[in-house]
């Protein structure tokens, strides 16, 4: 019988199965049966129980941003001026299709936006208008990337 991870709750299979979906997301269940030397009907069963766990969120197709027209990246620091300014910040936040991604961190910032944005115009605007006019906004700090060697959707699915 498979040992089961005690941090992660996974046994080999699930990691190894994870690790398939992660490289390949669109593996029909006879390919990963076969990867797996496992039915496919076993295979299923065992994705839909990552899935009901939580485990797996959903699939996405990755884009390249640069060829649909989101060629600018940027990090942006977020200072509020007072915690009770959390909810309306992150309920705004929300509504931009600009913000990637939103991490509420420690140190100098309060969150940690990471952005995607046609031009420098266009990220002008995202920071002035929409996010400095959110109400309890104190600062924000503004970091251009120039290039990217990695960028990975996944997290790693064991330790080194």
């Amino acid at each position: 019988m498979p040992s089961i991870d005690k941090q992660t709750g996974l046994n080999e299979t699930d990691a190894r199965i994870l690790e398939l979906l992660t490289a390949n997301a669109r593996m029909c269940w006879a390919e990963l049966a076969s990867e797996l030397e496992l039915s496919a009907p076993a295979i299923a069963d065992r994705v839909k129980k990552l899935e009901q766990r939580g485990v797996i969120r959903g699939y996405v197709a990755l884009i390249a941003p640069e060829l649909v027209g989101a060629e600018v990246a940027a990090f942006v620091a977020v200072e509020l001026e007072r915690p009770r300014h959390r909810s309306a910040f992150l309920q705004q936040v929300m509504k931009l299709d600009e913000i990637l991604e939103c991490h509420h961190v420690a140190g100098g910032a309060d969150y940690l936006l990471k952005v995607r944005v046609s031009s420098l115009r266009a990220l002008e605007a995202l920071v002035s208008d929409a996010l400095k006019s959110i109400d309890g906004v104190a600062s924000t700090r503004t970091t251009i990337v120039l290039s990217t060697l990695k960028e990975t959707p996944t997290p790693p699915l064991h330790d080194r």
